[in-house]
């Protein structure tokens, strides 16, 4: 404000008084007329600023600056002041939000919009052209994600994994053509895909088992591990291949393992059945589709003395001549015995 601007200078043909020039403006509250007198004793209309100006508001202005001679009746002449504000850079750019939300899964391709912030600036031309940017953030975060620095689109650079990170925070920047400059915060939640199968580790494995082991000895413990969460982590175990076991099953959902411990359920007997049992462990998650984890076990049944020799007969009737010679043979006995190995030699007595 206070600042003046030379006007241009109405002449008049006549002599004299009838030559004589005052000079009118219409009326604005944010410009008035000066008169600044020359050497010569011409005066100079100028205009004067009143008060700021703000081109956002009102870009332009028409006004008419008369001038009257000194003549009876007076005479007059018109121009029309047209006055265009021109832009500076007094408006950072704002962004829409202070922060932006996004959920994606972890397993969106490479180059998938997560989401698009906007600034606008009130200034024109470069001042108000914007460009985005990231913050200050980690070089591992602009791995994952990228944004176009004219669109504001924010898309996914690398592949996300919710069991690695599910959840990003970081700062954008918006900076105009005349370096000023305005932040939001970015919160991206991965959700998680059902993209890990349960993994199964055989913790510990009595092997070989004795056929007259106790209804119930633990054979076999087992960990299951599924890293993904909510449903998707939850496990549940099925046994196959292997008659006369059953597996029970203790989930912790909050460390996500599953020990399952198997267990003999009916006697075994070596002698009516393989020596080896193989089964097959299955785990299967809640995801959709499910994801299954299997683990093969070998189980060796080792035989115990549990079956006494049995004589083909329960009794033996020989008739003998008194004179048979010494060391003759006057019966053969057989007998058997369900065992194996050293537990079925049998000896006579």
């Amino acid at each position: 404000p206070g600042a003046r601007f030379p006007l241009e200078i109405a002449r008049d043909a006549d002599a004299g008084s009838n030559s004589v020039l005052t000079y009118e403006l219409t009326s604005s509250p944010s410009f008035t007329l000066a008169m600044k007198e020359s050497p010569g004793g011409k005066k100079q209309p100028e205009l004067v600023l009143e008060r700021a100006l703000d081109r956002e508001k009102q870009s332009s202005f028409e006004l008419v600056l008369t001038a009257v001679d000194g003549g009876d009746p007076a005479r007059s002449g018109t121009v029309q002041v047209r006055i265009n504000v021109t832009d500076a850079n007094d408006n950072p750019p704002v962004f829409s939000k202070s922060v932006y939300e996004a959920r994606v899964p972890e397993n969106v391709p490479v180059g998938s919009l997560v989401l698009q912030v906007r600034a606008t600036d009130a200034d024109t031309g470069p001042n108000g052209r914007v460009f985005y940017s990231f913050g200050n953030v980690p070089e591992s975060l602009l791995m994952l994600f990228g944004i176009d620095s004219e669109s504001g689109e924010v898309r996914t650079a690398g592949a996300l994994d919710y069991e690695g990170e599910s959840k990003y925070n970081f700062r954008l920047e918006a900076r105009d053509g005349g370096g000023l400059t305005d932040h939001c915060e970015v919160q991206i939640d991965i959700m998680d895909e059902n993209d890990n199968a349960p993994e199964i580790t055989i913790l510990s494995l009595s092997n070989p088992v004795p056929e007259d082991a106790p209804v119930g000895t633990v054979v076999a413990v087992l960990k299951v591990r599924d890293r993904d969460s909510g449903e998707n982590g939850q496990v549940s175990c099925e046994l196959k291949g292997l008659l006369g076991s059953s597996a029970q099953v203790y989930i912790y959902p909050l460390i996500k393992l599953c020990f399952v411990p198997i267990r003999f359920r009916k006697e075994t007997c070596i002698e009516s059945s393989s020596l080896n049992y193989k089964c097959k462990k299955r785990a299967s998650d809640g995801g959709d589709p499910a994801r299954t984890g299997t683990a093969r076990i070998r189980v060796t049944v080792v035989d115990a003395n549990d079956n006494a020799p049995v004589f083909s007969q329960a009794e033996y009737t020989v008739r003998v001549p008194e004179d048979v010679p010494v060391g003759s043979t006057l019966v053969t006995v057989t007998a058997m015995d369900a065992d194996e190995g050293l537990n079925g030699e049998i000896k006579f007595s």
